[in-house]
């Protein structure tokens, strides 16, 4: 499950790389959780490669299956196609079913439907990281 949540944050910080080397992922005690490279690979916090997020929006597997897709509108798919929810551009993360899951907010911080912080991507885009602290991909 870690495994495909570092993939999914790869696509939330993917239009954020090019200017930069890495960006580092942190969990809610502010200890890093992995590293989105420029050339969208993502890294454990130990530096194995674990994915990569390609131009076209696919996650991919550390062998080189996609297993999911996040579109340029926030919504995020499973590798079958099937919507999980969507990620609004204020940064609202809903399932499939419309509910509120949380929030992505312009800092970076990542908040839980309770307000509560779980995680920070500052730098990223709000879609992107949302898909990643809120989508689980199998």
């Amino acid at each position: 499950m870690k495994h495909f949540r570092l993939i999914l944050m790869a696509a939330a910080l993917f239009t954020c790389t090019s200017n930069v080397d890495a960006q580092t992922l942190r969990n809610s005690s502010g200890n890093a959780i992995g590293k989105i490279e420029s050339d969208g690979t993502v890294r454990d916090k130990s530096g194995n490669r674990k994915g990569q997020i390609t131009s076209s929006g696919e996650i991919r597997s550390s062998s080189g299956n996609t297993i999911g897709k996040i579109e340029n509108d926030g919504t995020v798919r499973d590798r079958s196609g099937n919507k999980m929810g969507k990620i609004e551009s204020d940064g609202t993360v809903r399932d499939k079913s419309g509910n509120r899951m949380g929030q992505v907010t312009s800092s970076g911080e990542i908040r839980n439907s309770s307000g509560n912080t779980i995680g920070k991507a500052q730098g990223v885009d709000r879609k992107r990281a949302g898909a990643y602290f809120f989508f689980d991909f199998r």
